[in-house]
């Protein structure tokens, strides 16, 4: 009899074409999130036109999808860990599709909201549960590189809204942007069929057979023998609770991650909700705009996979602070009016490090948190992050409403981005000194 230890197997198995079936999934299902979330930015306009909404109205307006996330993240992140992380995606998804058709029904406001933060439930628990789970599958080599190539599914969601708000809103209004998405919830039977559960839960579960099942797929040419045993060495570890989040020297490094989370969500719901309507106000066209959340969405895509790529090789904390730190000036450049082919350059860059920074902010939870922990680890950060993505567009819109000079509304939105990069700055320091002791530890 053989005990294998579930961890190191993956971390030294090649990746194979089990394992990108996992990354094809959750990319899958993170261009439906992307679309989701990115779809609101694309249809404000037209809603502050056709309903006559002031722009901090219509800032609290994309703010209840936002309340509905952070509460989504909270509920359903730390659930999957009870209940299995399949189980956590399977019912994000179904909820957040569900509610985004029903939005296009919406009459009013009131309803606009009911069925955006319903959808934002949804949308908050997928995130956290996708994350985990492609973290498990990935060898530790590629995490950060797997990780970001799920994740830049987000982006090409962002992409596919804005491609379909130029061809749609201008002739057959708002709402066929939401029935749309009765086209992936198609999807469901295939996620469930195909998409594996966790290792580590079903082997704290003692489901062996079923892991054995799944853990044979990762590597075939190692077979397994009937009296073979699955172990997964994190199993043991502590309770899912918030408090384990601080424990171990990680007080410091948690609290910084929120703060970064905060600031980075901020940025990304701020810019792909109101950067459509701003570029309209200084003289654009609406399908020029609309392409700007393009860019931004493009941008984020490639930060994200390059991103993870230099992540791998220097480090994810270094590689967080220098995009926090590209974002802050690339924002404060945008209002300075630049001409077309330089805005959307630094659009691109803005995307790139705003987008892309919040996917590799994800893979940094994951790496800090042990497996009992981290989807709860991944939850509430995710959930901290939601309040700066509320505090992002209702901001936008009070500051709007003040008509401030362009400039000086770009430089108040690359402020966050300048405290994100202190934050993790801290955050690199503390894990090295940390990562120093363990070492000294071993010695």
């Amino acid at each position: 009899m053989r005990t294998i230890d579930v961890n190191e197997a993956i971390d030294q198995s090649p990746f194979g074409q089990f394992q990108w079936l996992v990354v094809a999934l959750c990319g899958t299902l993170l261009v439906v999130d992307g679309y989701d979330v990115f779809v609101a930015g694309t249809v404000l306009p037209t809603l502050i036109q056709e309903w006559g909404l002031t722009k901090p109205q219509a800032g609290a307006l994309q703010a209840w999808a936002l309340f509905g996330m952070m509460f989504g993240a909270l509920i359903l992140g730390p659930l999957a860990d009870r209940i299995g992380r399949k189980k956590g995606v399977a019912i994000s998804f179904a909820l957040f599709t569900s509610a985004t058709v029903l939005t296009g029904f919406a009459d009013t406001p009131g309803q606009f909201k009911f069925f955006r933060f319903i959808a934002g439930l949804g949308c908050g628990g997928l995130m956290p549960n996708a994350v985990a789970l492609m973290n498990e599958y990935a060898p530790k080599r590629l995490r950060g590189t797997m990780v970001a190539l799920m994740f830049s599914g987000y982006s090409v969601g962002g992409m596919v809204a804005a491609g379909l708000g130029i061809g749609l809103i201008p002739s057959f209004g708002w709402q066929p942007m939401f029935f749309i998405a009765a086209v992936p919830l198609l999807l469901l039977p295939l996620i469930l069929w195909k998409l594996p559960e966790s290792l580590g839960f079903l082997i704290k579960q003692g489901k062996q057979e079923e892991a054995k099942r799944i853990f044979a797929k990762i590597n075939p040419a190692t077979p397994l023998a009937a009296d073979d045993r699955l172990i997964f060495t994190e199993v043991k570890g502590a309770s899912a609770s918030v408090a384990e989040l601080f424990r171990h020297g990680r007080l410091l490094r948690t609290l910084m991650l929120w703060l970064s989370f905060f600031c980075c969500l901020l940025l990304v719901y701020l810019l792909s909700s109101w950067l459509p309507k701003v570029l309209q106000e200084a003289g654009y066209a609406e399908r020029a705009s609309l392409l700007s959340l393009f860019s931004l969405n493009f941008g984020g895509m490639a930060g994200a996979i390059m991103g993870g790529r230099l992540g791998d090789r220097f480090g994810l904390p270094r590689v967080v602070v220098g995009f926090f730190a590209a974002a802050a000036l690339s924002i404060a450049l945008i209002g300075v009016n630049p001409a077309p082919g330089l805005l959307f350059a630094l659009i691109f860059v803005a995307g790139a490090t705003t987008i892309g920074t919040q996917i590799l902010l994800y893979a940094s939870v994951a790496q800090l948190y042990n497996l009992s922990v981290r989807s709860t680890g991944l939850g509430w950060a995710s959930g901290v992050g939601r309040i700066g993505a509320i505090v992002g567009p209702t901001m936008g819109g009070v500051l709007l409403a003040k008509e401030l000079p362009l400039g000086q509304n770009f430089l108040i939105f690359a402020l966050p981005a300048a405290i994100a990069t202190l934050a993790m700055m801290v955050f690199a320091l503390s894990n090295a000194r940390s990562t120093e002791r363990a070492q000294l530890a071993t010695v």
